[in-house]
């Protein structure tokens, strides 16, 4: 190789690097350190989305699949992280100066213990705070996502969102003619009979099948009841609202799952005025900007924002043990 080729190289190298740089101290330039080595009081910055002089509402987003899997890579800062939105409940359920709680739920629900830990978290919030929570759903608040509304003063949908899929869902693959076709055989020592329930590898037995829906149904009869004390329905009409169907939001005013049509802004403006708080402040908790939220926007300035990527990610994480769920899925 000639030394012109050598000096092309050697000069790409230079300013693929110079223009790195360049973006990083970009993005250090817009960054605010005062934020960044903040030791707020709340471990919650507020942002203001309506100024007010008297009172508070708090606005918390629940966006993804309710799951307990909080994020582990820099690219990904942004999915559901559920201990920390159990957190976010919590300091606003404590915080005197808070007056009222509005959920924006856009979610097709997830685990059974996850959606009941938020949905428990809710109700104790009512009961020793006594503090107004109002759900306002966005495109979709099914499954989990309606498990978390039932206990809520009310329930607002926008005409087009998709909600109910009452109900619980366990799946799992079988791959046992794939295997036989391959001519692959799986060797399993087990201590029972059912330690392998559901394996991907054999068929399932009528009496494993029957162990399993015996579970389901439990776990169906607690969503139902929910739904019973939440919304103060009979369990008879739970029972024929929720066969596992969507609904959309004018449908299900029409049944009763939902009090109100409307937006985010129809919510913040009832409870404004269901609770006297005309002149509140409307606020919603943020992230505190750590190291771990800036760097991974800096490498996202670096790469583009790919949401493939991040859903790759987001898969090769997940786990594909069968598990219960409220969960709506096509």
């Amino acid at each position: 190789m000639n030394k012109k080729r050598w000096f092309a190289i050697l000069a790409a190298a230079v300013l693929f690097f110079v223009s790195m740089g360049f973006q990083f101290m970009t993005s250090i330039a817009s960054t605010n350190f005062e934020q960044l080595f903040a030791f707020p009081e709340s471990k919650f910055q507020e942002e203001v989305i309506e100024e007010g002089t008297n009172g508070k509402i708090v606005v918390l987003h629940l966006d993804g699949v309710i799951q307990d899997t909080a994020p582990s890579t820099l690219l990904n800062t942004t999915s559901y992280n559920h201990r920390q939105f159990l957190e976010m409940l919590d300091e606003a359920g404590k915080d005197s100066s808070v007056d009222g709680i509005i959920l924006r739920v856009n979610t097709p629900g997830g685990g059974v213990v996850e959606s009941a830990e938020v949905h428990d978290k809710i109700v104790e919030i009512q009961a020793e705070y006594e503090k107004p929570v109002y759900v306002s759903m966005g495109n979709t608040a099914a499954s989990g996502g309606y498990y978390i509304s039932a206990p809520a003063d009310k329930i607002v949908a926008h005409p087009a969102t998709l909600t109910g899929s009452i109900g619980v869902i366990m799946q799992g693959y079988n791959l046992a003619g794939l295997t036989d076709k391959l001519g692959i055989d799986i060797n399993t020592i087990k201590s029972g009979k059912h330690k392998d329930i559901m394996s991907t590898f054999r068929e399932m037995t009528d009496e494993e099948r029957a162990l399993l829906q015996e579970m389901i149904d439990d776990m169906y009869g607690d969503f139902v009841n929910v739904i019973v004390d939440g919304r103060e329905m009979t369990e008879e009409k739970v029972r024929e609202l929720g066969d596992g169907r969507v609904y959309t939001g004018n449908q299900a005013k029409a049944n009763g799952l939902v009090d109100e049509i409307g937006s985010l802004n129809d919510t913040i403006a009832l409870m404004k005025e269901d609770n006297e708080l005309g002149n509140a402040a409307v606020v919603k908790y943020n992230n505190p900007l750590g190291w771990e939220q800036f760097f991974g926007m800096s490498i996202q300035n670096f790469v583009g924002k790919d949401e493939e990527l991040v859903s790759v990610l987001e898969i090769v994480r997940e786990s594909n043990t069968p598990r219960a769920m409220y969960l709506y899925s096509n």
